[in-house]
């Protein structure tokens, strides 16, 4: 039995929006689990067109970046200090060209690529139907669903011909229940869940699996910025009256990326404190 400090030993791992939040997260516990991992983002500390991207993606990247809470190279540096190769690198998950350079360069100075997690997302778009922005409409299609698909299918030719390989999609409860005023975000989230199941399908021939983590009320900077009655009104929704840590979506991430789980593919799993529950 191999313990939890190895499971991942020897592994390349890629996980997109990676600078905070869930992604740093994700990327932490996989590297604490053996893996090197690559961080990728939009927003790296260093670049000075960092504002530039940040205006280009809405007002949640804007003040993300503004208020300095971007910790691409930081995460990386964690990551070295653990033994594990690392470095953070700018990707925009919408830039097919930019994502095939970007893995490709992996590829070539890592070795391999056997763990992908599809992480870089938006969720700043809430609005009522008539007055949903257009514009932000397809820009959350863009990152939330289309970057997943280009992302995966960059990487796909390496964990085909190594035989082995591990995506994970990053859903919503939105996803699944639907959300009041995030039109685009559920419908992208939603979309998540049926483009893991297609290629679960596809990958399973070629040991790949594919799965979606369902994320409920999880603690990350985001939602500490949002309006504190209507976080509240979402935790009380919980079974457990309390929002989750990043961590318990890392830690469940980790887990599927793993040999434990190597007979579990195509699936949706609720990382949601019971929110989907009939809780009162």
């Amino acid at each position: 039995m191999s313990s939890w400090s190895n499971l991942l030993e020897g592994k390349v791992a890629v996980v997109t929006g990676a600078s905070r939040g869930l992604g740093r997260a994700d990327a932490l516990a996989l590297a604490e689990a053996g893996a090197d991992v690559v961080i990728t983002d939009i927003l790296i500390e260093s670049d000075e067109e960092s504002r530039n991207e940040a205006q280009k993606y809405g007002p949640l990247s804007q003040v993300l970046q503004s208020t300095k809470v971007v910790y691409a190279e930081k995460t990386a540096k964690e990551i070295q200090d653990m033994g594990r190769r690392s470095f953070a690198i700018k990707m925009d998950v919408t830039n097919r060209e930019q994502v095939k350079d970007v893995f490709a360069r992996i590829k070539e100075e890592f070795g391999s690529i056997d763990i992908l997690v599809n992480n870089a997302g938006t969720l700043d778009h809430v609005s009522q139907i008539e007055k949903q922005n257009d514009d932000f409409w397809d820009r959350d299609m863009k990152v939330n669903l289309t970057g997943a698909y280009n992302c995966t299918k960059a990487v796909w030719p390496y964990m085909k011909e190594q035989e082995w390989g591990r995506i994970i999609n990053m859903s919503s409860v939105a996803g699944t229940l639907g959300g009041f005023g995030q039109a685009s975000y559920s419908v992208t989230k939603g979309g998540l869940l049926s483009f893991s199941k297609s290629m679960a399908l596809e990958g399973a021939r070629y040991g790949i699996t594919v799965n979606a983590i369902v994320p409920g009320v999880i603690a990350t900077e985001a939602f500490k910025m949002g309006n504190p009655k209507m976080n509240e009104r979402m935790i009380q929704r919980t079974a457990f009256k309390r929002p989750g840590e990043p961590e318990d979506i890392a830690n469940a991430i980790t887990f599927l990326c793993s040999d434990k789980a190597k007979y579990i593919t195509g699936i949706g799993l609720n990382v949601s404190g019971g929110i989907e529950l009939f809780t009162f």
